[in-house]
């Protein structure tokens, strides 16, 4: 049972200038038929999702996202998959640097020019660390829609698992390596911090885990750290930011393996012989003859010439490489019926078996189930619609009107909270209210904007 999905990075919306805005645009057109192209050629004819590892806008604006959500609903429908199925995650370019406090200022120059020690403490305190994710505003109600909310806390988030095979799992784990960014930071002098809070990703017995970071482990002060945890916790390295494309897999020890997946921009400023317009197709399956994660990417690239995408043999190592990945978490979990016999493996799966089985799961360190059901396909829309569609006050006014708060509350309204009383009003039955006052509202903007 493989896995399918698309993945973006470096899309840069917003970032286009003159002549730009029209072939940039026919780029994103061409990525969409390319890719469902290559997905309908794949068995399923359908992909699971996208994966997004960071810079979808150029500078983390509201009018960037919601042309982004846009593109992204075209490319969702495209492939076979529903529009809020997606895992991503910051980078660099999602920061607002507009909304940078001078109080945010100070606590980053303290960071970056500190320890590890001094990120961790700064953390700690709800206030330092709000004024640090006040910078990702815009981003954060955008995430928020495709419920991969960004942790206030600095930790990794994860709520993403699918099962490959009865006990094999593969599970996302999002980071946020774009925190302490300003715009000036160098690999060759590493500034920004991991932080041991988000690398210290648990093991769980049947289940490997694919993360999703926007810098390359080099970026970081706290490299060696980070890269100790993440080569023996994780199996797959997804990284975005450099623009040049590799594939390397690093073998831990005997039986381990991480494969390191740096991708290229998926529309860099420009086209030349170095970068270029990329994106992946990635497959994710169980190896029954050794008993481990198989990762293949369709890696493609734009032809200057021909104007189009294509199979990119140059990069990611040739023509769809295929990496069968030590995995000694598949191996600790249950025994599988498959596992002794390999070779009846074709003669057990027929046509009409199951997809994989794609779920929203609580975190790793969760110690409660989600408040709601998020794989309703009803719930996962209506989250879409309200944080990604709606503006802040039309958010407010749906949860006044339904009585999530009292309208004459003094109380501070944060995302959080927001989502809070989202999901409350949902548990109570109101989520065709929502649904329909959403609905309300974008045609009542629609119909004043004509």
């Amino acid at each position: 049972m493989t896995a399918i999905f698309v993945h973006l990075s470096d899309i840069h919306f917003g970032q286009e200038r003159d002549e730009t805005v029209h072939i940039h645009g026919d780029v994103k057109e061409q990525l969409i038929a390319d890719a469902a192209e290559v997905v309908g050629a794949l068995p399923g004819s359908t992909a699971h999702g996208i994966l997004v590892t960071g810079d979808i806008a150029y500078s983390g604006t509201k009018d960037q996202y919601d042309v982004a959500g846009a593109w992204l609903d075209s490319l969702a429908g495209a492939i076979g998959c529903d529009a809020y199925k997606i895992q991503m995650i910051p980078g660099n370019h999602d920061v607002d640097r507009d909304k940078m406090s001078q109080s945010s200022g100070h606590l980053l120059a303290l960071i970056r020019n500190g320890t590890a020690s001094d990120y961790e403490t700064i953390l700690t305190n709800e206030q330092d660390r709000a004024a640090l994710f006040a910078r990702f505003e815009d981003y954060a109600r955008f995430c928020e829609g495709y419920d991969c909310p960004l942790d206030v806390e600095g930790r990794y988030s994860t709520n993403l698992r699918v099962e490959l095979s009865p006990g094999r799992s593969v599970r996302f784990v999002r980071m946020n390596s774009s925190l302490l960014c300003t715009g000036k930071e160098r690999h060759e002098e590493p500034e920004l911090v991991v932080g041991a809070r988000q690398f210290t990703v648990p093991r769980t017995s049947g289940e490997e885990v694919v993360v999703l970071l926007h810098h390359p482990l080099h970026w970081f002060k706290d490299s060696g750290e980070a890269t100790t945890y993440l080569r023996s916790r994780a199996r797959v390295l997804i990284t975005g930011h450099e623009h040049d494309p590799k594939a390397t897999v690093d073998p831990v020890e005997d039986g381990c393996d991480l494969l390191l997946l740096a991708a290229g921009a998926t529309v860099p400023f420009k086209s030349d012989e170095t970068y270029t317009f990329t994106y992946n197709v990635i497959e994710f399956d169980w190896d029954p003859e050794q008993d481990a994660l198989a990762v293949t990417i369709h890696p493609r690239a734009w032809n200057a010439t021909r104007t189009r995408f294509e199979a990119d043999e140059k990069r990611l190592g040739g023509k769809d490489p295929k990496f069968v990945l030590g995995s000694p978490n598949f191996r600790k979990g249950i025994p599988h019926p498959l596992k002794a016999a390999p070779a009846l493996v074709s003669d057990a799966i027929t046509p009409g078996e199951p997809e994989p089985v794609v779920e929203l799961v609580a975190a790793l360190d969760s110690e409660t189930e989600p408040p709601v059901q998020p794989e309703e396909e009803a719930y996962r829309f209506a989250l879409l619609r309200f944080f990604r569609d709606l503006s802040g006050n039309e958010r407010l006014r749906i949860l006044a009107e339904l009585g999530a708060f009292e309208k004459d509350d003094t109380n501070t309204m944060t995302q959080a909270v927001e989502r809070r009383l989202f999901d409350w009003l949902v548990k109570g039955g109101r989520l065709s209210d929502i649904e329909r006052l959403t609905t309300e509202f974008i045609l009542s903007r629609k119909k004043d904007n004509s």
